[in-house]
């Protein structure tokens, strides 16, 4: 499967509740196919994510293709506002 979703079902945080709540709309609403990868099943999948993005502190939603770093929420805002979310995910 190409792209992934990093994400959580464990946050006390509403803005990131809010962010993954829009990517995956988004994603859906342009049937993007992704696959969701809950960091909180434990550390080491948060680990994976931080790693492969190279970002130590990097929170959820991050978005990748396999595992090629695409970016965070805001990045993909802003391709969606520049409708560039195919280069953004490096479909195309």
């Amino acid at each position: 499967m190409g792209i992934k979703l990093y994400y959580t079902t464990v946050t006390g945080s509403r803005e990131v509740k809010s962010q993954q709540a829009e990517v995956i709309r988004i994603l859906d609403s342009k049937s993007i196919s992704y696959q969701l990868i809950d960091i909180s099943v434990g550390g080491q999948v948060r680990d994976e994510m931080r790693s492969k993005s190279g970002i130590p502190t990097a929170v959820p939603p991050q978005l990748f293709n396999e595992d090629q770093y695409c970016g965070n929420y805001e990045t993909f805002t802003e391709a969606v506002e520049a409708d560039t979310v195919d280069q953004f995910l490096k479909l195309a």
